[in-house]
């Protein structure tokens, strides 16, 4: 009960919001909607959901990966339906290969086990690396991950979740959409274990 729970967020994006606002579309949203359909959040990226995050993350801590990925599944909404493949957001085979393990496909292996939805973890590659993001200004994320991600496969109008550790500026998971887009994904959602 004392985690940072995400209670009241845009609809679209999943950043906090206050409780009273109607319809629960944060600004930049309505200005210019994200390329996925929808993405939910389990929790605020706040103590101390964060902390885990980074040693899930930075500190070989890969156990962590379970208590995350359940936390994730029960901000799912239950009343909707399934998508039909789990997308990791991937990392670059020289981050892949300096850190041993990717965050991001080890939670949607917990989510996936849990679900019974089936992983697709070369459907995304990221084809270019780059820095960072959280190294970067938010006007700058965009443009780090332009061009950096590739979909070979045809998708026939399946609904796809991307699977994330955290969302802060949501350009990493918009990337991946538009490649996932391109490839035929009809619904794109996006879940995430936190949203700053």
């Amino acid at each position: 009960t004392d985690l940072p729970w995400l209670t009241g967020s845009c609809q679209r994006c999943a950043a906090p919001l206050p409780r009273a606002i109607s319809p629960a579309i944060c600004g930049a949203c309505q200005q210019k909607p994200p390329v996925f359909d929808h993405a939910y959040a389990a929790l605020r990226y706040a103590a101390p959901v964060d902390r885990l995050i980074l040693n899930l993350k930075y500190h070989q801590r890969i156990e962590l990966a379970r208590p995350l990925g359940k936390l994730l599944i029960e901000c799912l909404p239950t009343e909707s339906a399934k998508p039909q493949i789990i997308v990791p957001v991937p990392l670059h085979r020289s981050r892949l290969r300096q850190r041993g393990y990717n965050q991001s496909l080890e939670i949607a292996r917990v989510v996936g086990r849990e679900l019974v939805i089936p992983l697709a973890t070369n459907l995304a590659e990221r084809v270019r690396a780059t820095a960072t993001q959280t190294e970067l200004p938010l006007a700058q994320r965009a443009r780090n991950v332009r061009n950096a991600f590739a979909a070979e496969a045809e998708l026939n109008g399946e609904h796809v979740a991307i699977v994330d550790d955290v969302m802060t500026s949501g350009q990493t998971v918009n990337a991946v959409a538009k490649v996932l887009r391109k490839a035929g994904a009809g619904r794109i959602s996006v879940w995430v274990v936190a949203r700053a």
